[in-house]
């Protein structure tokens, strides 16, 4: 059988509908939510509420601009975590609503599994086993991956994640949510020398961003008290210095773990795999240690519904259904 997959998107605050067939993604509808900027962050309930208002009106658009009727899906996928748990309820229900009314099976998808598996919907695309560098604005974890289906942290971040960090100090800076993609942008008229921080050691292959985040609230409050016009003056600096001091010590680790798995086939995956600054760095391991470095198209980075759906497509291959009993998990963790 060449599967027809409806696949469907609500962890967090983007509401999103794709429509794979045969292993070919033909679409990926997303709305994304607004409401949260006046609110320097995503508000839950405000985030449930927007799915419940966006949901059919995506998935209606995903089925026809692939020309695809309710009869011909195979099967229904939804993410089932890890994420806001109002958001993913939003999710489930319309999913289970849609398989049972139709009499299809429903596939459940691991959302971080399934920014790794980004990597499946266009070429090129890695060989098992390789490396892969997940960061966003809830995880920062290394991967292992073994196959479609089996994947093993090695390494992930004991407090925040990166993605967090980037923005909780564009926050600090005043800039409005999100504020991660405009540290990006000013950081890359600056000097990512101009300016040093602490960096937090964690032995192992773990992450600790929280240390980080305190640092560089000092570091502004101890600067504006001598020039009152300092983060005015140096923004771009500032930014610069920020930047590559976080992404150095991902990369850091990303290293440590290439040397001690032996496998130099490396990825990125999610929201903050966006990064400029860690793309660039990520390939200049090309020249500088021969890895061969898979890097997503932006589109796949953030949470989208094409990552749901090519996991969705293994899933159904291998026959690993879920029951209409099925509840969202907020914690959801690779491998569960």
């Amino acid at each position: 059988m060449q599967p027809i997959i409806l696949a469907i998107e609500s962890s967090c605050d983007e509401t999103s509908a794709s429509v794979i067939q045969a292993g070919k993604v033909l679409n990926n509808v997303i709305a994304s939510q607004t409401v949260h900027q006046k609110y320097g962050g995503v508000v839950p309930e405000l985030a449930s509420r927007a799915h419940q208002q966006q949901i059919h009106k995506v998935v209606n658009e995903a089925l026809a601009s692939a020309g695809i009727q309710l009869h011909q899906l195979n099967a229904i996928a939804f993410t089932r975590g890890p994420g806001l748990l109002g958001s993913l309820l939003v999710g489930v229900s319309f999913a289970k609503g849609m398989a049972l009314g139709l009499g299809v099976p429903l596939i459940d998808v691991n959302h971080m599994e399934a920014h790794v598996l980004a990597h499946f919907i266009d070429d090129p695309k890695p060989a098992f086993p390789f490396l892969c560098l997940t960061v966003s604005g809830g995880h920062t974890q290394l991967v292992v991956v073994h196959d479609y289906l089996h994947m093993e942290v090695i390494g992930e971040t004991r407090d925040d994640a990166i993605g967090e960090a980037f923005d909780k100090a564009a926050k600090m800076m005043g800039f409005p949510y999100p504020g991660g993609p405009l540290i990006d942008r000013y950081a890359q008229q600056g000097n990512p020398k101009a300016f040093t921080f602490p960096h937090t050691s964690i032995p192992g292959l773990d992450f600790s961003f929280s240390g980080i985040k305190t640092a560089f609230l000092y570091f502004l409050k101890d600067n504006k008290k001598k020039e009152p016009r300092f983060e005015a003056l140096f923004l771009h600096d500032i930014c610069a210095s920020l930047q590559a001091h976080l992404v150095g010590m991902v990369m850091e680790k990303l290293k440590r773990a290439v040397e001690q798995t032996g496998i130099n086939r490396v990825a990125i995956a999610g929201g903050v795999a966006a990064n400029s600054y860690l793309r660039k760095s990520l390939q200049d391991q090309v020249s500088q240690s021969g890895w061969d470095v898979f890097i997503p198209k932006f589109e796949y980075c953030t949470d989208n519904a094409a990552m749901i759906a090519i996991a969705a497509h293994y899933k159904f291959v291998a026959k690993r259904f879920a029951s209409l009993s099925v509840a969202p998990l907020a914690n959801l963790a690779i491998g569960d």
